[in-house]
């Protein structure tokens, strides 16, 4: 399995942040730590408690990653599909779509009407 190199890290805890920024003012900040091909992805609310949100997969793509949701109840990790019903994604989708389940707003994961 592939590792990222240092490039893609920084691109996407940038990524994570800014999108984080816009899309969830819930939370204060996002934290990426890697471990070999894994991104883990917590969410840092005001009052600083942290959210297990996600881990990515890295699979040679910097904008195409593996998902999987953080498991509350156990502390693991389950791979998971996007709403897109794909197993990888941008990273903003796995963001959108773990934030959506944790900061209870399901309609962060709906796709708009397509007519």
């Amino acid at each position: 399995m592939p590792t990222p190199p240092e490039s893609t890290k920084s691109s996407l805890r940038l990524k994570l942040s800014g999108h984080a920024r816009t899309r969830w003012p819930q939370l204060a900040r996002v934290d990426v730590r890697f471990r070999g091909a894994f991104a883990y992805v917590d969410g840092v609310l005001p009052d600083e408690s942290v959210l297990g949100l996600m881990r990515l997969r890295y699979n040679g793509s910097a904008s195409r990653w593996g998902f999987a949701i953080h498991l509350a109840s156990n502390g693991k990790y389950e791979d998971s599909m996007l709403p897109t019903g794909d197993f990888t994604g941008s990273p903003e989708d796995a963001l959108d779509t773990a934030c959506g389940l944790y900061l209870a707003v399901p309609t962060a994961w709906q796709l708009p009407p397509t007519n």
